[in-house]
C-alpha cells in the first residue's frame, strides 16, 4: 500500500555533496544469430516491467575521481506499475579507513526522492525531500542509486544497439545486448512519469550519449543494466558507473512517504 504526502517546495540541491562526501560489466563474444531485433529488445524493457509490477533491486555506483574509486550501494525493492521504491543505501569507509556514514534510507516516487539519515544536521527523525526534476542529473547520480525505473526507460533512447550474447545471472538465462542511450532522445520518449526527470538529465551530463549493458530474460524483463555516466561536478568530469540488478519479480513493496511534518527544510551539510 503506497500512502503520498507530498510537497511543492523544500527541494535540497544535493548533487554535489553526495560526490564531495566520499571525496563490471559483462563481456562476451558475439552471437552471429541475436534473433529479436536488438534495439526494440532494449527500447521495450521498462513497458515490460511495468507489466511484471514488481522486484526487489540491488544497486552499485561506482565513482573514479581524483584517482580515487569509491562504490555506493544500495539494495531493496521498486514497484514499477507505481514508480514507487524504497532502497537502503550504504556509503563507503572515509578514505582513511574510519567508519563510512550511517547507511541512508531512500524513498523513490515520482518525481521526488525522500532520505532519512542524509546529511550532517538534519534531525534523526527527518527525511531530506529532493525534487529530482530539479536536479541537474534527475537523480541518476545524485542519490547514490540510480532510481530502478528511470535506469529502464533510459534505455528507450538506445542507438546503436548489438546483441552480445547468451549468458547466465545468478542461474537465469539472459540475453546480453550493448550500446548507447541518447539522453534527448530517451528524454522525449520517456513515459510522463520520468519525463521531466529524464529532460533534466539530457540537459545536465556532460555526455549526451551514455554507454549502457543490457541483460534481458527470456520473458524479456530487464534483469541487468548498467550505464557509464560522465557527471560534472566542480568542473570536472567524474566517471561514474550506475548498475542496477533486478530479480524475484513479484515481490511485495510497501512504501510510505512521509507526511509534511517530518520533511526537515533547513540547510543540509556535507
Amino acid at each position: 500500500m503506497v500512502q503520498q504526502h507530498m510537497r511543492g517546495g523544500g527541494a535540497v540541491a544535493v548533487t554535489a555533496a553526495v560526490v564531495g562526501a566520499m571525496a563490471s560489466g559483462c563481456s562476451a563474444a558475439a552471437d552471429a544469430t541475436p534473433g529479436p531485433d536488438p534495439a526494440q529488445a532494449v527500447r521495450t524493457a521498462s513497458e515490460v516491467l511495468a507489466r511484471a509490477g514488481t522486484s526487489k533491486a540491488r544497486t552499485s555506483m561506482e565513482m573514479a575521481t581524483g584517482g580515487t574509486r569509491v562504490t555506493i550501494r544500495g539494495e531493496g525493492a521498486y514497484d514499477f506499475a507505481t514508480g514507487h521504491g524504497r532502497l537502503k543505501v550504504v556509503l563507503p569507509r572515509d578514505p582513511s579507513g574510519a567508519e563510512g556514514h550511517r547507511p541512508i534510507t531512500e524513498l523513490l516516487a515520482p518525481g521526488a526522492l525522500y532520505m532519512k539519515n542524509r546529511g550532517a544536521g538534519v534531525p534523526a527523525d527527518k527525511w531530506v525531500r529532493v525534487d529530482t526534476a530539479a536536479l541537474s542529473d534527475g537523480n541518476l547520480v545524485t542519490g547514490g542509486a540510480t532510481d530502478p525505473a528511470a535506469a529502464a526507460e533510459l534505455l528507450r533512447g538506445a542507438r546503436g544497439v548489438r546483441h552480445i550474447g547468451e549468458e547466465e545471472l545468478a542461474g537465469v538465462p539472459v540475453t546480453h545486448y550493448r550500446g548507447v542511450v541518447d539522453l534527448g532522445h530517451a528524454a522525449r520518449a520517456a513515459s510522463p512519469r520520468l519525463r521531466a526527470v529524464l529532460a533534466a538529465a539530457a540537459k545536465g551530463f556532460a555526455r549526451d550519449s551514455v554507454p549502457f549493458d543490457a541483460y534481458l530474460d527470456r520473458e524479456g524483463r530487464l534483469r541487468k543494466v548498467r550505464h557509464q555516466f560522465g557527471f560534472a561536478n566542480e568542473g570536472r568530469t567524474v566517471a561514474v558507473a550506475s548498475t542496477t540488478l533486478l530479480y524475484e519479480f513479484g515481490a511485495p513493496v510497501s512504501v510510505v512517504l512521509p507526511p509534511e511534518r517530518d520533511i526537515y527544510t533547513g540547510k543540509v551539510g556535507m
